[in-house]
């Protein structure tokens, strides 16, 4: 499973490590997820997604239903 938000669509980004001595080594800047299990009322269903802490905040904001229609409007689910 790859490290990308389902419902935020965030995921890994490439930088440099710079050294005290300014030396630049390639490195990734992971996303912070979770493997969440959310009870979908609407659906009557358990769901598991792979969530950031951006993720987890949005769903708190403004629910899972309209999380879930949002992310799959901008193809984020999979």
């Amino acid at each position: 499973m790859s490290k990308i938000c389902q419902i935020t669509g965030k995921k890994a980004m490439g930088g440099c490590n710079v050294s005290h001595s300014k030396r630049h080594t390639k490195r990734t800047f992971d996303v912070n997820l979770f493997r969440r299990k959310f009870y979908w009322v609407e659906q009557d269903v358990w769901i598991e997604l792979n969530v950031s802490a951006a993720g987890l905040r949005t769903i708190n904001k403004i629910g899972l239903d309209a999380a879930l229609k949002q992310a799959a409007e901008k193809g984020y689910l999979y």
